[in-house]
Formats: C-alpha cells, structure tokens, sequence
C-alpha cells in the first residue's frame, strides 16, 4: 500500500495574491490618508475583574490620527480619571484595576475615534463586563430515595455567571461519575437517571460549576441516593402489612419510555446563522431506551451532523437558514415508544454580502461606496461621515447618497472623509469604515525591483507589481528588455497588479517588466523568473511485511533541482518517529532494527525544498507468531468423547492457518504431551475422541505462516472410565535365540491403550502341524517372553492377547514363528568350476538338502583364493575373498580374476546361525590374458641420427610375453604427423638403438607388450634428434610414471628445460573421445596427485608445461584399483609407522650404548631382566613356521594400532589394495546373483597366508627386522 502527495510552494503564493486582489488598493504611508481602524477589542468584551482592562483601538493616517473615547454614548474624559491612561501613539485604554480600581465601575459601552484633517473612523461598540463567579445558594437537600428501576432527575441549578459555567459532576473524590446510557448529563446541567439500579446508591454526588474567565470552581452540596429493592421494602414493611399486602407489592416492572427533557409533545428552538444547533432529548424507561433522530420532510445534514451524549444530544454545526425545520426524537425500548419534535428557526444577525471599500480619487473623478448585507430579519443600512449621521454632517456637493450606495461626482480634494455603514437588525449590527481620498499621484511600484521569483516547472508562477496611483495607473507586461507586450491566454492579468503564468516552463526563465502608467507619468520595474526542476522521489517506500525482531528499511531516493537543497523528514502515522535508537534514518532510506509490535503503521518519507514539497508513504506490517489461545472449555463429556472450545490469541496479522490439539495422559505419562489432532484456523470447537482410563488434559497450538504459537494453558482434567483393552499387542514375532528355545516378543501397549488398571498379557503357543493343545501363560505387563526345551528350527503358531482387570482384549490373531536354528549339517558337493575367461569363472554346486540346513537358508558363500600367479615368482599374502548367492541358487560368476593365475575354491551353506562345513577345495587356473602396459619408457642419448630407447616389462604380464611392438612417427613444426614405422622387438630385450633418424627433428613413439593373447595398452613418448653435437636445449619431460591406488593416483615426471617451468596434467578415460581434464601443478613441483578417480579404470595421462607451446610429455596410461569389499592396510609400507619404527630403533641404540659405557667402567646394568620385564610392544615375535616376522594389522575399521596389541593369531597382515576388482559383479554379505549367474552384489574379502615362492617378495622387508637386530 503505497500512496504520494505533492504541495507546491507556489500554490500558497496563489492564495496570497488572490487575497491581495480582492483587497482594496492600499496608499503608501508618506501620502496623505484618513484614518484607518487596524484593531479593536471585541463588541462582547467580558474582562477578569482581578486584572487590568485594556480596551483596545490602534488606527493608521496621514497625518498621524488622534483618539477620543465615549462612554454610553457621552465623551469620555480620560484625563479626569487616574485609573484610565492612553497609551502613548496609541487609542488603547488601560484601566488600573489591580491598584485599586473596581471592574463594575467600567461598566458600559466603548467606542472610539481615530481622526485627522482627512476624516475620522469610528470603532465598534466595545461593551465592557466583568465575569461573576458567585457562590451557590445555601440549600438543604434531602435524600432522595427512589424504587429500583424508577427514573431520577438529581438538579444542579448553578448560579447564574458571567459567562455560563461548565457543569460537571463528580464525586468526593474528585473522580467523574461514570456515564452511560442510563445515567447522562443534560445540556441544563441535571444528571438524568432513566432508570435507578441498586448501584446508584451513594451519598456523593457532587455538581460543580467551573468558571473558566476567573479559573474558579463552585461545588454543590453533595446529594444522596438511596435506592430500594422489592425485597428491601417487604422487609421493612412485613411488621405492618399482611402476607397477601406483601406479596400483592408491585415488583420492578419495566416500563415503556418517557421523555424527562423535553416535556410534552412539541417545542421550539431559535438559532442563529453560524452557530452549533444542539438539540437534546432524554428519556425514562426500563429497560433503558435508545434515542434516535429524524428531521420531518429531509434529511440531516451530511459532514456537519454529530450525536453526542450517547445519541442523546443532536449537534448540528455552521447552521444556516436551510436548516431550518422539524426535528424528531424517538426513544423506544422493547415495550414500545415516545417521541417529541422540536421546531427549529434559523434566524441570523447581520452579514456582509458587499462591504463597502476604501476609495481614492484623484480630483475630478467619479466613484461610488456599496454597503450591501443581509440577515434575518433584513437588516437596515445607515451611513455615518467621519462619525456622524450623514443626515446632519456638513453637505458635499459630489455626495449623493441612494440607500445602500452613495455616488460621488468630480471630486475635489475638500471631498475626503471617512464614511461608516451600519447594517443591524435586531440580533446584531455590523459596522464598517471606509475613506474617500481625493489624491493626485504619478504612478509608483511598490514591489522591490529585480525581485527573484523561483518556481517549480509546470506549476503557477505570480510575477507581483503592486502599485499605486492616482488616477489609478494600468499595468501591462513585457519580457525581456526589448520584447513585445504580452497578451494571450498563456498569461493572466490581476487587478493588482500581477502577472500570473498558470503553466511555468523552462523556456518561461527570463527577466519580465512591469510598467505602470496614469495621466502624470509612467514608471517601470523588471523582476527575474527563475523555472526549477521539480523535486520526485524515484524510488518511493514500499510496503513491508516483517517478522517481529526483524529488520526492515524503507527507500526514499529523491531527484532534485541541482540548485535546491532539499530536507528528507520521516514521519510514522503522521507524526514524528518515535525516539528510540532503534530507527536509523541514513541519507536515502529508514532502517528500523529488532521491529517490534508497536512498529506496525504507516511510514512516510517527507522531502522538503523551499520551493515544492513531495512526500509517498508506505504500510509496515509486522508479522509474529500468533499468541496462545485461552479460555479452553470440556463440553459435553462422554465415556468416548469430548468437545473442547476455545479462543483464539491475536494472530499478529498473519492469519492462523490450523490449530494443533495435543493431550496429557496424567495417569499414565504426566508431564509428555502428545498430538491428538488439528483443525481449520476458522474452527476454534471440535469434538475428540477419548480412551478409557485416561485421565486427560488438552492445550491448543495455533499456527499461522510464521511459526506455532506457545502452547495453551492446560483444560481441566477429565478421567475417562475404565474398560476392556480395545486392542492387541502390535509385531509379535516368534524366533529362536538357541536350538532349543523359542524367544516370543511383542511391542506393548501403551498406558492410555490399557483402558484400564491390570495390564497383562495371555502368551500362547503350539506347534505347527501338530495335533497339540495351546500352552497359555499370563504374563505381566512386559515384552517378551522364553519357551525352552523345544525342537531345533521348527515352526510354531503364537498368539498374544492383553487383558486388564475389566477383562479380556479381542480375540488376536495367529502368527508362525520358529524354535532357534543351528548351524547346517552338510557341505555343497559335486562342486564344478567353469572358466569362462582370463577374468570370470562359474561355479556350480548341488543344494543340500533342507533338513540339513537347519534353520533358515540365507544362500551360499564361496570362498575363493589366488593360490599362484603363473607369469611372476612374488610372494604374496593370500586373499580370501567371499562371495554370497542368495537364496537356494547352486551356481555363480567369479569376476575380477587374474589371468595366467591358479585358485582354490569352495563352497558352503549359510543359515541365521552361521556357515556350515567347507566343500574340498577346488584348484582351477586362469589363461592367459593380453598384458599391462610397459612399466616404463625411457628415451636417452639423442645424436643427429639416433635415439637409445629403454623400458621396462609390463608390472602385470598376465602370461608369457611374445614380444615388444614400438611404432613411431615424426612430427613437423606445425605438429603434423608423418608416417608411421613399426618393430617388433623380443620379449627379452629392455633397450633398443634407433639410427638413420633425421636430424633435427621430433618424433613420438608408441610402445607396448604382446602375449599369445594379444597387445597390452600402449605408452607414448616424445624426443627430438640434436640439430648438431651440440647439448640441444629444446625442453621435454619424460619418464611419466603412475602409481595407482582405488580413487586416486601419483603422477611423477622428469622434466629437462628452462628453469621455474609451470606444468599441468591432462588425464581423461583410456578410449573415450571427451576432452581431457587439466589440473594445474601447484609450482614447478615434478609430482603430483590425482584424485576422484574412479575404482578400476583405465585413464590416460600426459603433463605438460605452461607457456610451452604444444609441448606435451607422451601419453601414459594406468588403471585404478579395484572397489574392495574391505579394506586393509598394511602398515608396515605406511611412513607414519616407519618413522616411528626407526625412532624406537633410535632410543633403543642409546640405551644400548648407555649400558656399553657403564659396563666398562666396571658397573652392571641389568637391560637384559628389564627388557624382559617390560617387552616392547612393538617388537614382534619370528614365525615359527618359516622364519619371517610378523606384521602388524589394523582393526576392520582401521583403527590405529593401541600400546600392546599383538600380531593376530593367524599372523596374517592386511593389505591396503587388492590387485582383484569385483566390483561388476561380487557382493559383501548382502550380495548376490541372478539365476542366469550375473552379479548383482558386493563382495567381502578374508586374508589369508599366500605361500612364499621362492626367495623373492613383492612386499617391502619388514622394519622390524632392524628392531630385532637389536635386541
């Protein structure tokens, strides 16, 4: 909600000059004048008796005028009374009261005279009256005493005073006595009781008379009321009447209305014109009656109507003759209706339609004074000249006066006078000088000349040129100092004088002349026009919804006239901010910070120039959670059911959108509070259903778009009765948790579904397929409960019924459960192996029989290990890895095996116990697969036709190699290939000699490994052949190397170039079209770290060098580790633990040489005892089996290896990759196969001891073979 106003200055200039206008022409001070009257006292003057009295009359002339006083119609001699003084230049009486003098001796009606050679002007009749307090008259009052339910009129009747005072009543305690429609103050003063109710009865009612003029208040004596009640007045007159007197007693009855005020049918009201017309009608009546107004034959008047006085008091302000009518008041109760009209006449004392003017001649001229009023009844006119009847003033032969007009004729200087005009009728008179002055003046401008006028752009721009002359000059306008007179409808020309432009444009800037002109000269003036741009707020407030705390800012940027300075002022609601530094007022905007409730309003931002005035408003709302409800009410309580009301808090203009009931049981869990349900924001009643043996409580939340409220005070309790449970226990379930036991459990009942005291439970079972009897048991309230000596894994039918003390729930119903499983019996047999490839195998497997599963069948594991790799001699730790085939399934693919390998595998049955028995091993191999790419490629010794090229075999030959394929190409200076050579070079070569190269010249080389299968993926490389014997300069950088892990992976490089090269790594997947992915090396590191890599992919890398344009190192490609099911970590090959492997060997060394020295000079040191009584924890025993140590292991979730632990039984070490990835096909314990044999799952792995073969080790020595070497 938004809204603006504009004001402009120019507009308050308007009504300036249009008062001007109308205004008669005014004659200069240094030019001969009549008196002119410029203040007066008032006709009506009444003065506090306690001061002085200044009666005042000032008047102006040329000459300087004199004054003159009469009193009640006779002169007035000041100077024969020492207590009136004049003042000095001045016709203002003072007379000294306050030394001595007495305000009843002044008395009387005033009027002054002002006079000089030219005339004199007379004042109005000034009556003079000093206010009176007096004292109220000493009267007995008696109590009044009145039946309940009668009317009451207590009087006032205050002495009369100068002016009327206020009445108001009150009690002795100077409060108000309260009022209503029953009990009301009448227009006269009088308290007026409709009806007396018992609590009117007190002994203080007080009436005071407020004097306003002496600041004084008179008080009544204080009135009694007593008041008597049917009941009241049969006990005091029960001694002297009969029972039947008694009871035949009028009771309070009602009673139709009655006016107090005014009485009988009709009356009449005279008002005068201008006036408040207050009409006023007061009635009795049980029950009380309402007041309502019509005026016969119209309605009442629009905008100037108000009731006051509780619709007693009609008020109608600014009467006028229109007003004039028939007025009808109605009081009406239930039992019918009274009514009074009231005569109203407007009558009106004398007004002004032409009041007569100042006039100025010059000698010669013809002129006319008009003195035209009305009134009613119509006033009478009469003139006076200089004061005195003009009947008997001396005659004027250009005089001649025709009722309300006279009508002067070639006047002369003589001429000059000062005529009054009286209109007066008999409410009043109006008295109005006006002069004559006869003068012979050249023209003269009185505006300043080369006046500025500023003004806004299309606003009204008054140029002023007021003059003076006689004869009367004529005005004309020109602009510019050359320009032609202006005419035309784009200006306006005013009487006196000024020029009015009603749409100022810019091109309206300029200078403008004023020339004024009469028969005995001419003058002129030039004023400036200054056309402003106008003052706009661009970016105005707007409005706001808030959260109380918030903060909010309101925006007022404003464009302006360059050459304006303007003021921004906010306002809230009208009125200044509060004064709380909470709002912040910056230069373009309104910040108020933690809004609070009382900040809700209207905002307006207020801009101010001297010229123009802008101002737009904004709503703020601040929006809350809304309050809590309250009065919450239980309704209708039934064994089931109840309704709750209840009313809503204030919603904090954000409406509720739905309210949340929630319920205590202070029974069964005091002090929780639960949900029970919601409704409507509009619904503030709803019906709830109940539990038994609940003793509830409810509150109500109400939510609106904000937030909840805080929760209701709580209802009153309600405790409902008590009944059997409606219910069941809820998951019964029935599972062995030995071979020979069945463990049943349930979830409970909670207390409110109890219903009642008691709660237990009736547990039944029996065998399944059985022809058994239930066994029952009554069991307290709780969960579970153990039925031993029973059949291993056999079915069983369960039932769980609850019961309280009322009695028994419905029949439940029945659930299967089974006695406890134990581990399978029997083995897999006629376990086959299927190779499919190099890397997958199948499996198949009879099912054993289901008796001898004995439990529930989960599925079946095979255990399966890499026994030996057929291309490599390396010692390995052995592998175990796990895979699970849900379900009764009697095959499965083996995927992620390595080619050219040996494995065993076999097979067992799982249940919910664990695993049976182990199948035999099945031994199966692998064949052969296409092999890894060469480990390395070096190229050195570059000569103007040669190139010695170095690698290093596949890490994973996976076969026998065959041979070595190197291709290369050269490449041109615009990196264009030309064509490809290929070698084929014995598998058992490591070095190759290129010759009758070209000089000169790049070539890239493509290099990989071949077995029966097929060719390896490639490595690349680059080199350049020297221009002479000269070292070439040109940069490369060779020898890139990975080492991959799971999801990340170390590139390495050798870089020869200009020094503080910055590199980037470019890697994408091995085969795929993207584009490669650059990451740049922070530095001129010759490493770096591949991350977010994904588990068992081959990706391509090369490294490049910034600002080295087109230089590339040969691509290389690795493949990520497969997602292993666990992982393990060898921390023997972790730094952490080599570093503080070697700083144990270090202590260990100094206290061993500590020893040395304190055994020579002849002292011994027993570190033989305390080594053995305090071993080392880190120092691990050898293997007995085949002398090597043993190695340290994490925990499953690695966690770091504690003080004291041991290497584990089976001496096996956890490795952090495996070089076996399922992740396409094997699962962890929750994995599985199709029945086509495709893998769905995971796959878990186990470690076990790999034989060594032969002397030679993958792995790096263990470092605590140098931790031995000391001991």
């Amino acid at each position: 909600m938004m809204k603006k106003k504009s004001i402009s200055a120019s507009n308050a200039s308007l009504v300036l000059f249009l008062c001007q206008m109308i205004s008669a022409l005014d004659v200069p001070l240094d030019l001969s004048q009549p008196p002119t009257i410029t203040q007066q006292s008032p006709k009506d003057y009444i003065v506090d008796p306690r001061e002085n009295i200044v009666i005042q009359c000032e008047a102006k002339g040329k000459p300087p005028p004199s004054f003159s006083w009469t009193r009640n119609g006779t002169h007035f001699d000041i100077d024969k009374d020492a207590q009136v003084t004049m003042k000095p230049n001045s016709g203002t009486l003072v007379i000294n009261i306050m030394n001595g003098g007495k305000a009843e001796a002044y008395e009387g009606v005033y009027q002054c005279t002002a006079r000089n050679e030219r005339g004199a002007a007379i004042s109005n009749n000034i009556v003079i009256r000093p206010s009176r307090s007096p004292l109220w008259t000493k009267e007995k009052l008696e109590p009044n005493q009145v039946r309940e339910g009668d009317s009451l009129v207590l009087h006032c009747r205050p002495p009369v005073g100068l002016p009327p005072p206020i009445i108001f009543w009150m009690d002795n305690a100077f409060q108000r006595l309260p009022q209503s429609e029953r009990v009301s103050q009448g227009l006269n003063g009088d308290l007026y009781f409709s009806n007396v109710q018992p609590e009117d009865i007190r002994e203080d009612y007080i009436c005071y008379a407020r004097f306003n003029h002496t600041q004084t208040i008179q008080q009544k004596q204080p009135i009694s009321v007593k008041v008597f009640s049917m009941d009241s007045l049969n006990d005091t007159i029960a001694a002297n009447l009969s029972d039947t007197d008694i009871y035949g007693a009028r009771p309070v009855t009602e009673r139709q209305p009655v006016l107090l005020t005014p009485t009988g049918s009709t009356s009449t009201k005279v008002e005068l014109r201008g006036n408040v017309l207050l009409l006023e009608c007061i009635a009795a009546g049980l029950p009380t009656p309402v007041i309502r107004w019509i005026k016969e034959g119209g309605e009442l008047p629009a905008n100037r109507t108000f009731f006051e006085n509780f619709k007693k008091t009609l008020k109608i302000i600014d009467v006028s003759e229109a007003d004039s009518g028939n007025y009808k008041c109605i009081a009406r109760n239930t039992l019918g209706s009274a009514h009074h009209v009231i005569s109203v006449t407007v009558k009106a004392a004398p007004y002004w339609i032409t009041a007569p003017r100042n006039l100025v001649l010059s000698p010669g001229e013809d002129g006319t004074l008009i003195c035209r009023a009305n009134g009613n009844p119509k006033p009478s006119i009469s003139w006076l000249a200089n004061g005195v009847p003009i009947a008997i003033a001396p005659e004027d032969p250009s005089r001649k006066v025709d009722g309300d007009t006279i009508i002067f004729s070639h006047v002369q200087e003589r001429s000059s006078a000062v005529y009054q005009c009286n209109a007066s009728n008999e409410y009043g008179y109006l008295l109005a000088n006006a002069f004559v002055n006869v003068l012979a003046e050249p023209p003269r401008i009185l505006t300043p000349a080369n006046k500025l006028y500023q003004v806004i752009a299309d606003s009204p721009a008054l140029l002023d040129c007021a003059y003076f002359g006689s004869p009367k000059p004529e005005i004309e306008w020109f602009k510019g100092v050359k320009g032609s007179i202006l005419r035309g409808s784009e200006y306006i020309f005013h009487d006196n004088g000024t020029l009015e432009i009603p749409v100022a444009q810019k091109d309206s800037t300029g200078a403008y002349t004023c020339v004024a002109r009469n028969k005995l000269g001419k003058i002129q003036n030039e004023v400036q026009l200054e056309i402003k741009d106008p003052t706009v707020i661009i970016k105005q407030p707007e409005y706001k919804v808030i959260q109380r705390y918030g903060q909010v800012s309101f925006e007022c940027i404003i464009k302006h006239d360059s050459t304006l300075l303007p003021t921004v002022i906010w306002l809230k609601d009208n009125d200044e901010l509060p004064d709380d530094e909470r709002f912040l007022v910056g230069k373009d905007n309104l910040t108020i910070m933690n809004v609070t409730d009382k900040d809700d309003g209207t905002y307006t931002c207020i801009v101010n120039t001297t010229l123009d005035s802008v101002s737009a408003s904004a709503v703020l709302t601040v929006v809350a959670r809304p309050n809590p409800p309250f009065d919450l009410e239980l309704t209708g309580q039934l064994e089931r059911s109840v309704e709750l009301s209840w009313i809503p808090g204030d919603e904090n203009n954000s409406p509720i959108t739905n309210f949340v009931i929630e319920y205590e049981d202070g029974l069964h869990e005091p002090g929780v509070w639960h949900y029970q349900t919601e409704v409507p924001g509009t619904q503030t009643t709803v019906q709830l259903k109940l539990s038994p043996y609940v003793n509830y409580s409810f509150r109500v939340i109400a939510v609106n778009e904000i937030g909840r409220s805080q929760p209701s005070e709580p209802s009153e309790q309600y405790l409902t009765k008590s009944a059997n449970p409606d219910e069941n226990p809820s998951n019964v379930q029935g599972i062995g948790s030995e071979p020979d036991n069945l463990v049943i459990t349930w979830e409970s009942l909670k207390g409110f579904q109890s219903n009642g005291p008691g709660l237990q439970y009736k547990v039944s079972w029996r065998q399944k397929d059985v022809d058994d009897e239930w066994t029952s048991v009554i069991v307290a309230n709780v969960s579970k409960y153990i039925v031993s000596g029973t059949p291993t894994f056999v079915p069983y039918e369960i039932k769980v019924q609850a019961l309280n003390d009322l009695g028994y729930a419905p029949e439940p119903s029945e659930v299967i459960g089974h006695s406890g499983e134990d581990l399978p019996m029997v083995a897999p047999g006629n376990v086959q192996v299927h190779v499919i490839n190099s890397t997958l195998a199948k499996v198949h497997w009879d099912p054993v029989p289901l008796k001898t599963v004995r439990g529930h069948l989960q599925g079946y594991k095979v255990y399966y290990w890499k026994v030996q790799s057929l291309s490599r001699r390396s010692r390995r730790h052995v592998e175990k890895k796990i895979l699970t085939f849900r379900g009764n399934k009697t095959f499965g693919m083996l995927p992620g095996l390595e080619p050219y390998s040996t494995y065993k595998l076999n097979v067992r049955v799982a249940n919910g116990k664990g695993e049976g028995p182990a199948s035999p091993d099945k031994v199966f191999r692998t064949p052969e697969g296409v092999p890894g790419s060469p480990s390395f490629l070096k190229i050195t010794n570059p000569t103007l036709d040669s190139l010695t090229l170095e690698w290093g075999s596949p890490t994973h030959p996976n076969g026998v190699l065959t041979s070595y394929i190197l291709k290369f190409q050269p490449i041109n200076n615009t990196h264009e290939l030309g064509p490809l050579v290929e070698i084929r070079i014995p598998a058992n070569e490591s070095s190759l000699i290129l010759k009758n190269l070209n000089y000169s010249t790049r070539y890239k080389f493509y290099f990989n490994a071949q077995t029966s299968v097929g060719s390896g993926n490639q490595i690349t490389e680059e080199a350049v052949t020297i221009m002479d014997e000269v070292q070439p300069l040109y940069p490369r950088i060779r020898n890139v190397t990975t080492a991959a892990a799971e999801t990340y992976a170390n590139i390495s490089w050798e870089y020869e170039g200009p020094d503080h090269a910055h590199f980037y790594v470019e890697y994408g997947v091995a085969g795929s079209k993207e584009d490669w992915k650059k990451e740049i090396v922070n530095g001129s590191r010759s490493f770096f770290v591949l991350k977010g890599l994904t588990p068992g992919t081959a990706y391509k890398v090369r490294v490049g060098a910034e600002g080295l344009s087109g230089f590339r190192s040969s691509e290389d490609v690795f493949e990520t580790g497969p997602a292993m099911a666990s992982r393990q970590v060898d921390i023997a090959t972790q730094g952490w633990f080599i570093g503080l492997m070697c700083a144990v060997a270090l202590l260990i060394l100094i206290l061993l040489i500590v020893c040395f020295i304190r055994r020579n000079k002849g002292g011994k040191y027993p570190v033989k005892e305390k080594e053995d009584a305090h071993a080392d924890p880190e120092i691990q025993p050898m293997k007995e089996d085949d002398g090597t140590f043993g190695e340290y292991s994490d925990a499953e979730d690695h966690k770091p290896l504690k003080k004291g632990s041991r290497t584990p039984s089976d001496r096996t070490v956890k490795k952090e990759d495996s070089d076996d990835s399922l992740v396409d096909y094997g699962e962890g314990v929750n994995g599985q196969f199709n029945e086509d044999g495709s893998f769905i799952g995971q796959y878990s792995g186990k470690k076990e001891k790999e034989p060594a073969e032969g002397n030679e080790s993958s792995e790096a020595p263990s470092p605590v073979n140098a931790m031995n070497s000391f001991v």
